[in-house]
């Protein structure tokens, strides 16, 4: 028997869970879809959110051919033959754009996602694509140019209690067991937000209660899983899990338990950019000001990996990820980056004061832009107290100075300047 996973796997828009800002009521894939004249676009989202189910339910509704290729075992020679067989059937369905649906599209190296271009570009397919990679360093700007991009979320506490009563009330197997939602704790923080996980879960914890009431509990979904710690994770998405471990054993200044981490990486055959991207990321999110060496080391690394390849590259990952984690930590930039978005949010677009404008045009210059500006090199070390920010938020305060040796230097020197105001 299939497993419960693709036994539930919804088959109309009504039936998804989750997503409401991409499929529900006048949003923009359900208006799409609606009005049966679908764009190509990429589906990026972790997995286990439902970037396979939409493809389909969109071929189904639309009632259009649909092909179907893994980044993961298909070449160019796949795709071509593909878009051959796409070809005739639009000849023999009067034009009709046949759907081609590739997972992981970012795996498709640069010559099997160019062997695209030419058949998207025409309409041969419409093309749907499904990434847990940020598009922009995976797909080629070709393509990606041709694409809409839309981003998928992690199913929220809702939507996965919504899918596992959904499961113990319709699927043929769970309906006629009796099954209790006594706790839910350990169900969804298993589960991260990834629909496929917590059905795996669900189905393994009902199977090894073959008789009588199944109780779900923290306990029990914990033991269960201890006992078969793969059962959550059938299609290698524990990777995601080890990522995170990794990333946080960094920004946890435990370089042993860091290496560690990426020594499972290593050895389970993860892609290698993967990593490095994670380290750039790490370097500013978690080091940042800190040590702001450790985003040129961190991008060095990426570099490096490219130019020197594998297995070598090991060794230029395993020097990045000792240094990031043995770098003293600051997240201010990234709260402040966060912080000045939520402002901006907050208070809409201010206008820029006169005297920062800028004035190429007399009439500019009439009108007082650029006027009374003081140009800080004319002045001692470099600087003139004046005011940059709009008028309403002069008072505002966005980035912290945080305790380390590096941000309280820099610290004292705002002080020195601006009076006290750092």
């Amino acid at each position: 028997m299939q497993p419960l996973a693709e036994r539930l796997r919804p088959q109309t828009l009504d039936d998804y869970i989750g997503q409401k800002h991409l499929v529900g009521e006048k949003a923009i894939l359900r208006q799409m879809i609606e009005s049966g004249r679908v764009a190509s676009f990429i589906l990026w989202g972790p997995p286990g959110v439902g970037k396979t189910t939409l493809a389909k339910i969109i071929a189904n509704k639309l009632d259009r051919p649909f092909y179907t290729l893994s980044a993961v075992t298909s070449g160019v020679k796949d795709v071509r033959e593909v878009i051959e067989k796409a070809k005739s059937n639009r000849f023999f369905s009067q034009g009709v754009n046949p759907i081609l649906f590739i997972d992981e599209i970012h795996r498709f190296s640069k010559s099997q996602q160019d062997s695209l271009l030419g058949a998207v570009e025409n309409g041969t397919v419409t093309l749907i694509g499904a990434t847990t990679e940020n598009p922009s360093f995976e797909v080629i700007t070709p393509l990606l140019s041709r694409c809409q991009v839309y981003v998928l979320k992690s199913l929220e506490k809702n939507d996965l209690l919504e899918l596992a009563e959904r499961a113990i009330r319709t699927d043929i197997e769970l309906k006629n067991r009796e099954i209790l939602l006594d706790e839910t704790e350990s169900l969804l923080r298993y589960s991260g937000g990834d629909a496929r996980k917590l059905l795996n879960i669900l189905e393994l914890v009902v199977a090894a209660e073959p008789e009588g009431t199944v109780h779900f509990t923290n306990e029990i979904v914990t033991e269960r899983l201890q006992q078969n710690p793969s059962a959550y994770d059938k299609d290698g998405e524990m990777h995601y899990d080890i990522i995170s471990a990794f990333i946080k054993s960094i920004r946890g200044s435990d370089p042993d338990a860091a290496i560690y981490w990426l020594a499972r990486m290593v050895a389970g055959g993860e892609d290698p950019k993967f990593i490095a991207r994670r380290l750039v990321i790490s370097a500013a999110e978690d080091i940042g000001l800190a040590n702001p060496n450790a985003l040129l080391l961190a991008n060095a690394c990426f570099d490096a990996l490219q130019k020197i390849g594998w297995p070598e590259g090991r060794i230029i990952l395993a020097e990045a990820t000792v240094y990031l984690a043995s770098s003293p930590k600051s997240n201010s930039a990234y709260l402040a980056i966060d912080e000045a978005l939520a402002l901006v949010e907050r208070t809409g677009n201010l206008p820029v004061p006169l005297h920062l404008r800028n004035s190429p045009t007399k009439l500019m210059k009439e009108l007082n832009y650029g006027k009374n500006y003081k140009y800080s090199h004319d002045f001692p070390n470099h600087f003139v107290d004046q005011q940059f920010m709009p008028d309403e938020l002069k008072k505002e305060r966005i980035w912290q100075v945080q305790n380390n040796p590096a941000e309280s230097k820099l610290g004292e020197w705002l002080r020195a300047l601006w009076k006290g105001r750092f």
